[in-house]
């Protein structure tokens, strides 16, 4: 195995985990915002108060992008295993 090959295979390993965090910790900074902002408007200074709106944002998002989160991994997964022979000879 060389080393541009272990580095290819890290370089998508990292690629993917972007991809699939990436919507997850956007739901988390757009409630974390609108929260923040209403928190200003307010004047409340609770500082859980934000904890379960983002909680519940990124179930939502979690249920609505989770088969695509699912299908990239596994991709990635069957990619990786189909390419062991490969690597290894």
């Amino acid at each position: 195995m060389s080393p541009e090959s272990v580095m290819t295979i890290g370089q998508q390993a990292l690629e993917i985990t972007f991809m699939v965090s990436a919507p997850l910790l956007l739901a988390a900074l757009a409630t974390g915002l609108v929260v923040s902002i209403f928190q200003a408007a307010t004047q409340i200074n609770e500082m859980t108060l934000s904890f379960i709106p983002k909680l519940l944002a990124m179930f939502a998002v979690m249920i609505l992008a989770g088969p695509w989160m699912l299908g990239v991994m596994l991709d990635y997964m069957q990619r990786l295993y189909a390419g062991i022979p490969w690597m290894a000879g």
